[in-house]
């Protein structure tokens, strides 16, 4: 599996708690979310200023960083702050570094992987590696408001030919200039993509399909927050871990993987950084995973699939 994306340093500010110089980053956490299932290889780049410990923490997961440069100057680096509710973070400061003007190159070894996913990077970027790849089983690709604002000829290119597209609610809507979701994702869907997800945050995530299929699944619930940051990013690697294990893409196939990735972001979110994500084992996925579909199954499922809430 291939990610494409940033790997940073954030300085994450809650109600409760402020971290600086942690590691973040799409990459990061998608990778480290997808090393609990396969195989992880990273193109992305970092300034002089990263610490080697950091790439150790991934190597540690089994994660190649092999395709990941190392540029003089800084890293990419991000303050936010969260409120109460610790669903939107106030970006604060952004300073992309050698990010800014960084233009990947996937080593050929890579290029045949057959899952990839483009973090939130520029679209243009995203094409790029496109371009690169050469027959991949699937393509999931992420966006950002920004984006789908000032560049939206290329988001709807990269759209285009990708197998999924994963965005959250409020960038489905801005995107198809909707406020209703199902008419944004029949929008999204008929620019060809096979299947839409659309990250709902503590409310979970919804999948629509082209064939006109839908499913949806409540986040797993938790009684602790303390950094929502990377939670998208975990969804996506739990999401194609999943996939990339099966090796099936079929509905029922992505109605499962939603749910895995709902689980993935489970656990980023409960510390900073990627910490929650590397106190996660197989074992424990697999326990939210069934837990989670017990919460929302009916009868005799609902007795089949129930199980303690672990980690709450």
């Amino acid at each position: 599996m291939l990610v494409v994306g940033s790997l940073a340093y954030d300085d994450v500010q809650t109600p409760f708690e402020r971290r600086r110089d942690v590691l973040g980053g799409a990459a990061s956490y998608f990778s480290v979310a997808a090393s609990l299932y396969s195989r992880v290889h990273v193109v992305g780049v970092v300034g002089q200023d990263f610490d080697e410990a950091d790439l150790g923490r991934l190597r540690a997961r089994g994660i190649d960083t092999s395709g990941i440069e190392r540029k003089p100057g800084r890293s990419f680096r991000w303050f936010g702050r969260y409120d109460y509710d610790m669903s939107t973070a106030e970006t604060l400061n952004t300073d992309l570094g050698v990010f800014g003007e960084w233009r990947p190159v996937v080593p050929d070894a890579l290029r045949d992987a057959p899952f990839v996913f483009l973090a939130n990077i520029h679209p243009a970027i995203q094409l790029d590696v496109l371009r690169q790849v050469r027959t991949p089983t699937l393509v999931a690709m992420d966006s950002m408001n920004f984006w789908l604002e000032h560049d939206r000829d290329a988001v709807t290119e990269v759209m285009s030919r990708a197998h999924v597209v994963s965005i959250n609610e409020g960038e489905a809507r801005q995107f198809a200039q909707t406020f209703s979701v199902i008419r944004a994702a029949r929008t999204i869907l008929a620019l060809g993509p096979t299947a839409l997800v659309v990250k709902r945050g503590e409310h979970g995530a919804m999948l629509f399909l082209r064939d006109g299929g839908m499913f949806w699944t409540p986040a797993y619930p938790l009684e602790k927050v303390q950094d929502p940051t990377g939670a998208g990013d975990a969804f996506a690697g739990g999401f194609m871990g999943h996939l990339s294990v099966t090796g099936r893409c079929d509905a029922d196939e992505l109605r499962r993987a939603v749910i895995h990735g709902v689980v993935a972001g489970s656990f980023a979110v409960e510390a900073f950084s990627i910490a929650g994500l590397e106190a996660a084992t197989p074992e424990a996925i697999e326990a939210r995973y069934r837990a989670l579909r017990g919460i929302v199954a009916v009868g005799a499922d609902a007795v089949a699939e129930a199980g303690p809430l672990a980690g709450r």
